[in-house]
């Protein structure tokens, strides 16, 4: 009797501590704060009936912003908050991409009623948590719904095909020519860009035309591409004519995105002297693409393979410029050429640009191509008749001010300075600042400096500062690190029809000599003198055009023969050279012709 006693003693005392186990696990365990709708709910589930009451109640109150809403942004708001002792809550810190959702945070959360504080061990306590809001936004049942759908999702991706391919298709919109309103170089020609000079050149305009070439969305401001566009599409009814003839071969636009692919074929046929009787061509193919990526990226390409049999005073041209290694010649303006069929050429060539516009103040360029500063149909300070070449560019837009600045590598290809089949390269620096002085005055400075890898310094870093004087930077470097050159333009708007223009060019630094006449060979100076008269005696279209250039005697050389003002033996500046005058007169009606 004793012994079962004891056992029962036992027992008691042992479902005793059971107990109290028991009692102090549910005790001491953490517990959430609790909204009133979750008060019957068991412990495991409190947590998740918080965040969905907390959902909801955000769904029912945030109100988006109107900018928001007008952007169409899709994103996150994140909320770091607390749940005090007395069941308040308090928003700590809030991230989101736009202050007006930061402050619709705060401001619903303020709203929130208080609630069953956290508690640990019975006692309420401070908790802290996070809630992520989506843009747009959604319930605690839409988020729950598309969670349960990606898991779906992820159990027949092995089984069944993806949609995603066909809605992108579906994504495709009409294509509405955006490259006329992108941040692309519109290619440069004078006949080209007579269709527009006339607009962009209005008394009273801001705009900055001696800079080129031009941005399709600076000139957008003043002629419409896409009015031009149109009247220059013939009646094709069919597939191949519309592709032939008024639209892109391909051409791609979404929401985001555009892009373009078209083939160029371009046949040449001409004519010597009479008395050679030989018939000249160019033959040539090539493909170009051009697209966008958002509205602040944009590229193109274009990839050229010619042939050609050229008048012989060209081919003596091109020949007098051949490079070291064995080609035949340098193709003015394209570039190296290798011999074919004999007596004729072939000459590849390619051109590049992928620009970053991340404000309308800003544009960035890399690019391979070639650049012109002027108003005239020559440029004294940096014309286009060199090969293409390596560039980065920065135009910065502001008030009544453009100022460019554009870094180039440049290749000197004679015998002298070639090693182990290599050329030598060469690096220039041009700035160039445009300032509308008044609704008819422009009035522009140019500095230049071309330098080259001696002592292995490379593209020196003096050089990049965008705004500094190059030829104090190429004194403190060395007496002779650099070839510097400063130079000045002028434009008059005299009325919407006559405009008036003038470049200055100094590339020595001596004033006594600079101002020595004749009897100085250190008076390295050029000018040029010019006018235009649009829509001439009243006729639309017609175009005039005069300019004068005169260019002294060892202009754009330098002590060291490297650092000269070429590229590929031709000319940065003038085409001709130094030591020169020029007269050029040019009418135009829709397409330019010069004598």
């Amino acid at each position: 009797m004793e012994g079962i006693n004891s056992m029962k003693k036992n027992l008691f005392f042992v479902l005793v501590l059971f107990v109290q186990s028991l009692f102090s696990q549910v005790h001491n365990q953490e517990k959430p704060p609790v909204f009133p709708d979750c008060q019957k709910v068991l412990n495991n589930d409190l947590e998740p009936c918080f965040y969905n009451q907390l959902q909801d109640f955000v769904y029912r109150n945030f109100k988006v912003p109107e900018i928001v809403s007008q952007k169409e942004f899709k994103g996150k708001v994140i909320t770091l908050f607390e749940v005090d002792t007395t069941g308040t809550f308090k928003v700590l810190y809030v991230d989101a991409l736009y202050p007006e959702l930061i402050e619709e945070s705060k401001r619903v959360f303020s709203t929130l009623p208080k609630i069953e504080p956290a508690t640990y061990n019975g006692k309420p306590t401070f908790a802290k948590y996070t809630l992520t809001t989506m843009i747009p936004l959604q319930s605690a049942a839409e988020i729950e719904a598309a969670k349960k759908e990606e898991v779906e999702r992820a159990k027949v991706f092995n089984t069944s095909e993806s949609a995603e391919f066909e809605n992108i298709e579906k994504s495709y919109q009409k294509f509405e020519n955006p490259q006329f309103s992108s941040h692309l170089n519109i290619p440069f020609s004078h006949s080209y860009y007579a269709q527009f000079e006339a607009n962009i050149n209005q008394v009273g305009t801001n705009s900055h035309t001696a800079s080129k070439p031009f941005l399709y969305s600076e000139v957008a401001n003043y002629y419409n591409f896409n009015e031009a566009n149109a009247k220059l599409q013939l009646n094709k009814a069919g597939w191949w004519g519309k592709k032939l003839f008024n639209e892109n071969l391909v051409a791609i636009q979404g929401k985001d995105y555009w892009f373009t692919m078209n083939p160029i074929l371009d046949l040449r046929l001409g004519k010597t002297s009479p008395d050679v009787g030989k018939f000249t061509y160019t033959n040539t193919r090539a493909i170009q693409i051009q697209g966008g990526v958002g509205s602040q990226i944009n590229f193109t390409t274009s990839i050229y393979e010619s042939q050609g049999f050229f008048p012989e005073y060209y081919n003596r041209l091109a020949t007098s410029l051949k490079p070291s290694g064995g080609n035949p010649a340098i193709i003015p303006g394209i570039g190296i050429a290798k011999e074919f069929k004999g007596n004729q050429f072939d000459f590849p060539s390619a051109d590049a640009n992928i620009t970053f516009t991340p404000s309308k103040l800003m544009n960035f360029q890399l690019g391979y191509s070639r650049n012109f500063i002027g108003d005239g149909y020559r440029s004294i300070f940096e014309g286009d008749g060199a090969s293409p070449y390596p560039y980065f560019k920065i135009n910065t837009t502001f008030w009544k001010i453009k100022y460019t600045n554009t870094y180039m590598w440049l290749k000197d290809v004679r015998p002298e300075v070639t090693a182990e089949k290599t050329y030598a390269t060469k690096y220039m620096a041009n700035h160039y600042l445009s300032w509308n002085a008044t609704k008819r005055l422009n009035i522009g400075f140019f500095e230049s400096v071309i330098w080259t890898d001696t002592n292995n310094r490379g593209f020196d870093v003096n050089f990049v500062n965008p705004i500094i004087f190059y030829r104090s930077v190429e004194f403190s470097s060395s007496s002779k690190s650099g070839n510097a050159a400063l130079g000045l333009t002028g434009k008059y708007k005299w009325s919407n029809s006559v405009n008036f223009y003038s470049q200055f060019f100094i590339d020595e630094f001596a004033v006594a000599d600079m101002f020595g006449g004749e009897k100085s060979w250190r008076n390295k100076i050029g000018y040029q003198l010019g006018a235009k008269y649009y829509n001439a005696f009243g006729v639309p279209n017609l175009y005039l055009q005069a300019e004068y250039n005169m260019v002294r005697p060892y202009v754009y050389s330098h002590s060291e023969v490297i650092t000269n003002y070429g590229h590929n033996n031709q000319s940065m500046g003038h085409n001709w050279g130094s030591n020169f005058n020029e007269l050029g007169h040019s009418p135009i009606q829709q397409r330019k012709i010069v004598w």
